[in-house]
């Protein structure tokens, strides 16, 4: 009686950690962001003009990212959370984001280390070295390597909208889920007007990732986070034929928007509304025949890519910097580099994130049997 009671505790336990099924247009849409990222930063290090760069805006990729994070926690946790408690619903959080945490902190060490155009970095004791590498690994922000522009995590850039991304983990295993979507719009309405003060008072939406605009990151999260879960909780998602060839078209359109002088007006308009409307087209509309594969790969390597492509870049700028390469040179790099890092992406999916997730999954499974 004993035994079948806590074998029936495991099945139940091991049923509520089961993931639900992904919308596979979102899931290709989030792998188009990703890799409008990786164009980005190729091209704020060639132009840092932002009117001759033509992925001036693909920086709203991360703001995409907090919305579908919001959606898509809202959708998969909202009706199992309570049972599972908070503590379940942090690990499954860190199972699924920091192996490559960890990935991204390595590479980030060893560009920094042996970077082939800047040289042996100086002025790094044993002791702060190890400080740098501890705060990366732990999501701890600490900003003080000048040589990567006092980025909140030095040794990797983008870890900046993942200490948010457990913020908000944090906030909604705790807090959010249990609040009527009434509650969550009204705190929406708050936090857009907070991003709204930071667009204007900054004249865009890039901050976030330094000592000195690590606030604005606050209000990037924020209202895109509510704003995801509030596709999900007034179930606003709208059935359509776009298909994921119609909605990608859409992201683009926000993403490679061109660059003016009302920066901020136009970046709140897509991030208030175009974002949100874009999730609710996403999660309603078929990915279309035979393009389930793409968007399913695309979904795959988005995360993985968005987290290891940052040490090329400090690679790529310290290269531009040194030999001042020619328009056709560096398109050449660029193209070549993206598909690079997409390539290496999968790999470390593959041989890596997929079997340490994996690994701790099962180990977390035996673990809530015993």
């Amino acid at each position: 009686m004993q035994t079948g009671a806590i074998a029936e505790t495991g099945h139940q336990q091991q049923q509520l950690l089961q993931t639900k099924q992904h919308f596979e247009v979102l899931d290709g849409l989030r792998g188009i962001a990703a890799i409008v990222v990786v164009f980005f930063h190729f091209m704020e290090i060639v132009y840092t003009d932002f009117s001759k760069n033509f992925a001036a805006h693909g920086f709203l990729a991360v703001d995409f990212f907090f919305c579908l994070s919001g959606f898509v926690i809202a959708y998969a946790y909202d009706n199992r959370i309570e049972k599972m408690g908070f503590r379940e619903f942090f690990i499954s959080r860190v199972i699924r984001l920091h192996p490559l945490v960890v990935l991204g902190t390595v590479l980030g060490l060893l560009a920094f280390l042996f970077d082939p155009f800047t040289g042996f970095p100086t002025g790094y004791s044993a002791g702060k070295l190890a400080l740098v590498i501890l705060t990366s690994l732990l999501m701890v922000p600490f900003p003080v390597m000048s040589e990567r522009a006092f980025n909140l995590f030095g040794l990797n850039a983008p870890g900046w909208s993942l200490f948010w991304e457990y913020v908000a983990s944090i906030v909604y295993g705790a807090i959010l889920w249990r609040l009527n979507k009434r509650i969550l719009l009204v705190l929406a309405v708050i936090s857009a007007v907070w991003l709204s003060y930071i667009g204007y008072t900054a004249g865009n939406l890039l901050g976030g990732w330094s000592k000195d605009n690590w606030w604005h990151g606050g209000a990037r999260l924020s209202y895109s986070f509510l704003a995801g879960m509030l596709v999900y909780r007034y179930k606003l998602i709208i059935t359509n034929k776009l298909g994921f060839a119609g909605t990608t078209l859409l992201l683009l359109c926000a993403l490679l928007m061109p660059w003016t002088n009302m920066a901020w007006l136009t970046e709140l308009i897509i991030v208030i509304a175009w974002f949100p409307f874009l999730i609710a087209l996403g999660a309603g509309t078929p990915a279309g025949s035979g393009i389930q594969s793409i968007c399913s790969f695309a979904g795959k390597i988005s995360y993985p890519l968005y987290m290891t492509h940052y040490a090329v870049m400090w690679a790529f700028g310290g290269y531009y910097a040194k030999y001042q390469p020619g328009t056709g040179q560096v398109t050449l790099i660029i193209i070549g580099g993206v598909i690079l890092l997409i390539g290496l992406a999968y790999l470390a999916m593959a041989a890596y994130d997929t079997p340490v997730r994996r690994y701790l999954t099962a180990r977390r499974k035996l673990n809530s049997q015993r």
